[in-house]
């Protein structure tokens, strides 16, 4: 295999985000490379390219971590990449995944194979969280059915039911299959047992997933040696840590992999609750979700709340707070989705009856206000959650008092698997339940968001960004993700309704009447989803409708679906469509909301960009982008067009503000050039002042030399006859002379004065990005 090219490793400064897969693979990814030059990025991020389950069209699957994809290209191509990014100035930043390996194909992970073949003394046994006191791996592969083991077969050495395989133990394979089957050091079950009685640790209730424990150095040292190959021979200039939460020991994973990378770039998927702050661990920071909580909540508007709120509660019919909802729906994850490693939990408390146990246990996991807790450090979460649970629960005080105690303990047991547990409750519980329940307002509901908090203004967004300049001025931030509920861009319109909520509550109660749903909530979430993304193509909104009222799982599931319900909502989705005029209404509903998402777009987008960290542009969301929830959100993107918009940017084009989201790509690209090219003027935060009667419709701040000014709440600013006597003040720090000649990025204007007008400032953009003027030499 070649080595990479060898020129300077360049500082990761911007990210691009590319969802490599075998229809899209390495080879594709680096005829990209010429295209994230010119846009300003100085890294590549990929996600995961180790070889993971035949077809896996997302990598986190990973079935064998030390190769690369085959399917991917395999590691020639991802030399080959390397040598290209490298030829252009760029990098790599890679996404791992250390929590959990794919095991839904046996046969394609090795480690797995061997484990079922000869379980407790594989060779690979220390790798998996395997509970072998329960008695044999059990697998929840088999149909529903009390006969599902008379299908098994035995064919060319191995055990098969249907397009499953599995290994069989030396001296085991006389008799029938079902004797076969008996002999072994797993048992197949039925698919509905897996909740209940599955006995290896999985990533969240995935049963495909199963946990790794690479808190064991020889596991982390097995599977990390290709991932610390890229890191010695250069191939990588940074890492993107998968779901920490699941390991044993955060802190010492990170702390081993810091040792192993001392010079790399390295990010946690670490999600932050508000007001919640990241652990003290050896990372430049997260992957940016408790910035988009930021960004975004800034564009909303808090005086919405109330009205939003009413129609909320005359829409459901229910003053259901969101704690409540969470306390709910953590408790289901923690008793039913969870149930297996409930149990497993419960057996640690022997000094406690188990039904006692059990419930004290999942009722400190529905009241845990974080993810988790990181014993023997955090001890405040902790008392916090035995403090509500108690106030719900006082005959369990006893029992709480005795688990609390046990996790207060270094070294037990109890205490180092608890964290794991309240982690995947909360995942499963809020993120993938109650998000899709609480639909007042789902523009709120995003990964590392509280949709119990409405908003935010100017002076909380000033004192979240200086503390991120001040402790992880490396971090990444984001607007869009693999993982977000939905885009940025539809975010950014939905932010809309909050200025307008009697409007909005208008249009939604006529569309509830003519389009009726049995959910309440479920229609409400639909419609929002419908003006947030129109126009949208039919089969993607049946798509996601069915998702969300299956997650929701209020009315129908996806262990027990209803197919009266799921086809009333198929047939809303198709009324949507079908009946002109209401679709008129909404094609007219969603031309009124538009022109002032695409301003909250720009807004936002220019924010993350400039803010402090290393920003992060997801796949495709440099032009407008109206994704939902994964899998919508990895489509194929159009690069052609985004080359061809550059190009005619770059020939001197300045675009209006309409749908081809050019302008979009304007803010982007010049705005990450500017970090590539200047990054001496991102070296700071502090406010910029702003004067006058429309001072709040303004966000503004200086990075150190660069100057953004960003337009929110659009349509009150419209509603008062536009910025009137607004200024911004240049004269930072006492110091107006270094600001006395500045240049505008987008439109190229020049300004001469400390106080600029912000009318004439965003007569054209609703954005600007404000430098420092290039001295003029003397001729």
């Amino acid at each position: 295999m070649a080595s990479p090219v060898s020129r300077p490793t360049p500082a990761v400064r911007a990210t691009y985000r590319v969802q490599v897969r075998p229809d899209f693979d390495l080879a594709a990814a680096a005829g990209l490379v010429d295209y994230l030059a010119a846009l300003g990025v100085s890294h590549l991020y990929s996600a995961p390219v180790l070889t993971a389950t035949p077809g896996s069209e997302h990598g986190y699957d990973v079935v064998d971590p030390t190769r690369v994809n085959p399917a991917l290209g395999g590691p020639e191509a991802l030399a080959a990449l390397v040598d290209t990014l490298r030829a252009a100035g760029l990098g790599l930043v890679a996404d791992i995944v250390p929590n959990h390996l794919g095991v839904r194909v046996p046969a394609a992970n090795p480690a797995w194979w061997d484990v079922l073949r000869a379980g407790p003394d594989s060779t690979y046994a220390n790798w998996f969280d395997i509970d072998w006191s329960r008695g044999r791996l059990l697998l929840p592969v088999l149909a529903d059915d009390p006969a599902a083991l008379d299908d098994l077969v035995v064919a060319d050495g191995e055990l098969r039911y249907y397009e499953h395989r599995f290994p069989i133990a030396d001296g085991t394979g006389g008799g029938s299959p079902r004797e076969v089957h008996d002999r072994q050091h797993y048992e197949l079950a039925s698919w509905r047992r897996g909740d209940q009685e599955i006995n290896y640790r999985r990533f969240f209730a995935i049963s495909d997933l199963a946990g790794v424990r690479v808190e064991d150095e020889a596991v982390f040292a097995a599977t990390h040696v290709e991932i610390l190959r890229w890191v010695a021979e250069g191939l990588v200039d940074g890492l993107r840590v998968d779901h920490p939460d699941g390991l044993r020991d955060p802190a010492g994973y990170l702390a081993r992999l810091r040792a192993a990378a001392p010079e790399t770039w390295l990010v946690v998927e670490k999600v932050l609750e508000p007001d919640e702050t990241l652990p003290d661990w050896p990372v430049d920071g997260t992957t940016g979700y408790d910035a988009l909580a930021e960004v975004c909540g800034v564009f909303v508007d808090p005086a919405g709340a109330l009205e939003i709120g009413a129609q909320d509660r005359r829409l459901c019919g229910t003053v259901l707070t969101w704690p409540e909802l969470t306390h709910r729906t953590k408790r289901h994850a923690a008793t039913r989705l969870l149930a297996a490693e409930l149990g497993r939990l419960t057996r640690l408390v022997p000094e406690l009856p188990a039904e006692v146990a059990r419930d004290a246990l999942a009722e400190l996991a529905a009241t845990f206000p974080v993810y988790r807790g990181y014993p023997p450090v955090g001890g405040r979460h902790l008392a916090l959650a035995r403090s509500e649970a108690g106030r719900r629960r006082p005959a369990l005080v006893g029992a709480l008092d005795t688990i609390t105690r046990r996790l207060r303990q270094p070294g037990d047991e109890l205490a180092a698997r608890f964290p794991q547990f309240s982690g995947a409750v909360m995942a499963k519980g809020v993120e993938d339940t109650a998000f899709y329940r609480w639909t007042r307002f789902v523009a709120l509901n995003e990964v590392g968001g509280s949709p119990g908090r409405f908003g935010r203004d100017v002076a909380d967004f000033h004192r979240a960004a200086a503390a991120r300049h001040a402790r992880f001025p490396a971090g990444m931030t984001t607007l869009s993700t693999h993982d977000t509920k939905r885009s940025e861009d539809v975010r950014a319109r939905l932010a809309v309704l909050a200025e307008i909520p009697v409007e909005w509550a208008a249009h939604l109660g006529r569309w509830l009447a003519a389009a009726p749903l049995p959910d309440p909530a479920l229609a409400s979430l639909l419609w929002q989803t419908v003006v947030g993304a129109w126009p949208i193509e039919r089969d993607r909104l049946h798509a996601y409708a069915e998702k969300a009222a299956r997650e929701a799982a209020s009315a129908t599931t996806w262990t027990d679906p209803d197919p009266e319900f799921e086809a009333a909502l198929h047939a809303t989705v198709d009324r949507i469509y079908d009946d002109e005029r209401l679709r008129a209404e909404v094609t007219a509903f969603a031309d009124r909301i538009t022109p002032a998402g695409w301003s909250n777009s720009l807004g936002q987008k220019l924010v993350q960009l400039t803010m402090p960290g290393v920003p992060d542009t997801y796949q495709g969301t440099e032009l407008w982008d109206n994704s939902l929830v994964d899998p919508d959100n990895r489509r194929p993107v159009d690069f052609a067009a985004r080359r061809a918009l550059l190009d005619r940017l770059d020939a001197g084009w300045l675009p209006p503000v309409d749908a081809s989201g050019a302008v979009k790509l304007l803010v982007t690209s010049r705005a990450l050039r500017l970090r590539r090219d200047r990054p001496d003027l991102f070296t700071g935060y502090q406010p910029v002042p702003v004067h006058g009667s429309a001072a709040h419709h303004v966000l503004a701040y200086d990075t150190g030399g660069a100057i953004t000014v960003a337009t929110r709440l659009p349509l009150g600013l419209a509603r008062r006859g536009g910025w009137g006597d607004t200024t911004i003040s240049l004269a930072v720090n006492n110091s107006p002379a270094s600001y006395d000649n500045v240049s505008e990025s987008f439109t190229g204007r020049a300004y001469s004065d400390s106080r600029i007008a912000v009318a004439d400032l965003l007569d054209r953009y609703p954005v600007a990005l404000l430098t420092p003027a290039e001295p003029q030499e003397e001729s």
